[in-house]
């Protein structure tokens, strides 16, 4: 037999759809060490590279600002996600040199 004292309503026929405001199910920021990663994915991807840059020390707006440079950097497009920045396209190389250029400690990851 199944114990209903725990459970969580999730819809009422009254209301709908009950939303939950649980601060323990929100996304942990992502813990930095200083060090800016560049990876190449490929797979999931529909056959395109895309260069993902992760462990940026920064505030989301300024990520989202150092994402713009970089696009107009490259001539390419890209997107930010969870503070991590997506450039389309295989720019490793200038990526690298304008990150270290900011100042930033660089590392090649992965393919």
């Amino acid at each position: 037999m199944t114990n209903w004292a725990d459970s969580i309503p999730v819809y009422s026929t009254e209301t709908g759809r009950i939303k939950q405001n649980n601060p323990a199910q929100k996304p942990a920021t992502q813990k930095s060490d200083g060090i800016v990663r560049l990876r190449r994915e490929v797979k999931g991807r529909g056959g395109g590279t895309v260069i993902v840059i992760s462990g940026i020390p920064l505030s989301a707006p300024e990520i989202k600002e150092l994402a713009g440079v970089l696009k107009k950097k490259c001539g390419c497009g890209g997107t930010v996600k969870d503070g991590v920045i997506e450039i389309q396209g295989d720019h490793r190389d200038s990526l690298f040199a304008e990150l270290q250029a900011r100042g930033f400690k660089v590392k090649l990851a992965g393919g």
